[in-house]
């Protein structure tokens, strides 16, 4: 007796709940329907079966009350999936708020050490002559600002101190001032006219000294050889102030100015920092890597910073205040643009298309696409954005998205699991279709009324033909069938 009330008892709970299910889907129908009043529905469904998409009212293949879709509602569920609270949890899925503040324009960059061209000084002779003695022998060697280098005989300049001996003699003042202007700018030293005027007799050889502290980085002469003011004796450079030569990104040029503070570091130092400026921002960008080149001046009075060394160097412009930002990891950088993962609860996510602007160490602003405090996946987006496009592929066969241009025919091919003669639909284990970007599944099919489904059985092989119906649903318009 027990067992039959218990039977009763669970017959009628069925029926209560089948009829209750039954007047809450008309109530939610009647719902939509008046919130969305005056409009037309793109397609109509049935809860239990939301991938079928019907061109009108009525019954589902189910017996259900179908339910319009509006535009409002496709779009919230595109790009829309959930994730059982497992799921998650296996995936390792963290989240962060959207937030909004100060974001430092930081520009990081690695260049290379450069002479200062502005300290680099070349020898030459101002008269034809020959080298006698050469002082210094060797590239690389360190000279001091008044240092003698070398010493060369020139029979003009020995003529230019005969005449200068002789105004001296004739006691004529502009005689003599004219002459060791001749002597000056035949670039005879101030010490060496001071010694001929005193021992009253011509030096038979030259002196030349060095005008600045630096490094020999050029050595073109040896003692004997015969030199004109054409031939560049030697040059000599000036470490004690560096450039360095770095690359920023186009984005970033418009953060750069001349006066600008910058920092440096080397790794062959740790832990030592350089304090240097924008000297230069060149005028053009590069075409092949989109970047700007940028010129820093460094002093570098110990001398430890070599030419050809590479430095890591950080430009700290203005900050940006009021800025919506979010941790660089969260976003998806690919070729159809840049894309977040926000998390709207309850194991629900969503793929939304961002507008970033300027980058700043692990943050990145937002421009649009997000709302201050919403929740974005950190780690695990990656997965989630894959089922997302899952998704995508799939309903991309059942009606064109915005901006996504469906070819007028395409060919499938799969395996026929089930017919439903009744709702002219079949459901197929299909192979993937490279037109929709559509992987391998299973999938129901609206199948064109021209075509008999009384000649497919389940587990036949099939090639089919998809087209654009006018409820701009994909149905199948061909079938033919493979031997199996």
């Amino acid at each position: 007796m027990r067992k039959e009330f218990l039977v009763g008892f669970i017959a009628i709970a069925l029926l209560v709940g089948g009829v209750l299910g039954y007047f809450l889907s008309l109530q939610f129908s009647e719902n939509t329907e008046n919130k969305n009043s005056g409009k037309k529905p793109l397609y109509w469904i049935d809860p239990m079966e939301p991938m079928i998409h019907y061109p009108g009212p009525g019954k589902s293949r189910m017996n259900m009350a179908l339910v319009p879709v509006y535009p409002e509602q496709q779009e919230a569920q595109d790009n829309t999936v959930r994730i059982s609270p497992t799921v998650i949890n296996n995936l390792g899925v963290r989240t962060a708020p959207v937030e909004q503040g100060e974001l430092p324009r930081r520009i990081e960059s690695v260049g290379y050490v450069e002479p200062n061209e502005n300290k680099i000084v070349h020898i030459h002779t101002y008269a034809e002559g020959w080298i006698k003695k050469l002082i210094v022998k060797a590239v690389g060697e360190q000279v001091s600002q008044g240092q003698l280098l070398l010493q060369f005989y020139s029979p003009m300049l020995i003529n230019a101190q005969e005449e200068f001996l002789l105004s001296l003699e004739s006691g004529n003042k502009r005689l003599v001032e004219a002459s060791i202007q001749k002597l000056k700018t035949l670039k005879v030293s101030e010490s060496q006219i001071e010694r001929i005027r005193k021992n009253r007799k011509a030096d038979q050889l030259v002196d030349v000294f060095s005008p600045q502290n630096g490094v020999i980085t050029a050595l073109n002469v040896r003692e004997g050889m015969h030199v004109t003011p054409e031939n560049e004796m030697m040059s000599i450079v000036d470490l004690s102030s560096i450039w360095i030569i770095a690359q920023i990104l186009e984005q970033e040029s418009g953060w750069v100015k001349k006066g600008q503070e910058a920092v440096s570091t080397l790794s062959a130092y740790p832990g030592k920092v350089w304090k240097g400026v924008v000297e230069y921002v060149y005028p053009e960008v590069d075409p092949t890597t989109r970047t700007l080149k940028v010129r820093f001046r460094f002093d570098n009075v110990d001398g430890v910073l070599k030419p050809n060394m590479y430095a890591e160097i950080t430009l700290l412009a203005s900050n940006k205040a009021k800025v919506l930002s979010i941790p660089g990891e969260a976003l998806i950088r690919s070729s159809q643009g840049n894309r977040v993962i926000v998390a709207l609860g309850k194991g629900r996510f969503q793929v939304r298309n961002v507008t970033i602007g300027i980058e700043s160490g692990d943050r990145v602003e937002i421009l649009s696409g997000l709302k201050l405090n919403e929740q974005i996946v950190v780690s695990g987006q990656f997965l989630i954005d894959s089922e997302a496009n899952l998704k995508a592929s799939t309903q991309r066969i059942e009606g064109p998205e915005n901006n996504v241009k469906v070819p007028s025919s395409i060919m499938g091919q799969g395996v026929v699991k089930d017919i439903d003669e009744a709702h002219r639909s079949i459901k197929l284990k299909i192979e993937p279709i490279a037109a929709l970007d559509m992987s391998a599944m299973t999938k129901d099919f609206v199948v064109a009324e021209k075509i008999s489904l009384t000649d497919i059985k389940t587990g036949d092989s099939i090639k089919f033909t998809l087209e654009k119906a006018k409820n701009n649903q994909l149905m199948i318009t061909h079938i033919q069938r493979l031997s199996n």
